[in-house]
């Protein structure tokens, strides 16, 4: 009987990594007679350690009958543009280099990933998105940067 009543917390965490991507839109690349179609998908990520920053990610997305089923491995080009949508707080003090997100992208070995850095002399959040694999990586990436204003202070741990 406990089992069962840690099923939906199970659930609940196993979905967490996608719970804070929020799809934008999508165009259609290329057609496929079965299954979903290549796309260019544009998804939003709010930073969790920054308020105020939000994370706006273009990236390929494998469709045919492997697309569908989660077996395709989608391509490992990315674009980003993070920008301030609203007052930029902290909640707590964040890491002078940090993994905000990290998505499978092939069937067990690829995952795209967003780092946050924090440029002190500039007072600005970098953002670099890539991808990497467990045996070999792939050097495309993309970086963005927001401006924090010099009244707010970046507090570092």
């Amino acid at each position: 009987m406990p089992t069962i009543r840690l099923l939906p917390v199970a659930l609940s965490l196993l979905l967490a990594g996608h719970l804070h991507a929020e799809e934008i839109g999508e165009v259609s690349t290329v057609f496929k007679l079965i299954g979903p179609n290549h796309k260019i998908v544009v998804e939003a990520y709010d930073d969790p350690g920054v308020s105020g920053v939000t994370c706006f990610l273009s990236r390929a997305r494998t469709g045919g009958i492997s697309g569908a089923l989660g077996l395709a491995e989608d391509k490992a080009e990315a674009s980003i543009a993070c920008r301030q949508v609203g007052p930029i707080g902290f909640a707590k003090p964040i890491k002078a280099q940090e993994e905000i997100f990290s998505e499978r992208i092939s069937l067990v070995f690829k995952r795209l990933r967003i780092v946050r850095m924090v440029d002190t002399q500039r007072h600005a959040l970098v953002y670099l998105t890539y991808s990497d694999r467990l045996i070999e990586g792939s050097p495309q990436n993309a970086v963005t940067a927001v401006a924090v204003d010099r009244a707010t202070a970046i507090p570092l741990r």
